[in-house]
């Protein structure tokens, strides 16, 4: 299986818990228009894929993904690239 096709499938695997529609997958599927997403829902899978990937993906970078297959190209954007490290909440003793 190419690099791609992981990502990819990893990316569809972060949506299906989302995915309360069944809509049908592809590149082109939209999270807004097509699986009819809130702000709320965006943000619980950029959290599932920030944490599959180990990466932070910043509210520009959000606002410049609008379907699958984006999300698939930027998180191989993200492939060898050094994760970020962990910083601990200010409110954790």
């Amino acid at each position: 299986m190419s690099d791609r096709q992981q990502i990819y499938d990893t990316v569809t695997a972060q949506i299906e818990p989302f995915n309360k529609k069944g809509v049908a997958l592809t590149d082109a599927t939209t999270f807004q228009g097509d699986l009819e997403w809130d702000s709320l829902t965006v943000m619980d899978f950029v959290a599932a894929i920030e944490d599959e990937f180990d990466i932070i993906i910043t509210m520009n970078m959000q606002a410049e993904i609008e379907t699958v297959g984006q999300a698939g190209r930027r998180g191989r954007e993200t492939e060898g690239l050094t994760p970020l490290p962990f910083v601990p909440s200010r409110d954790r003793a």
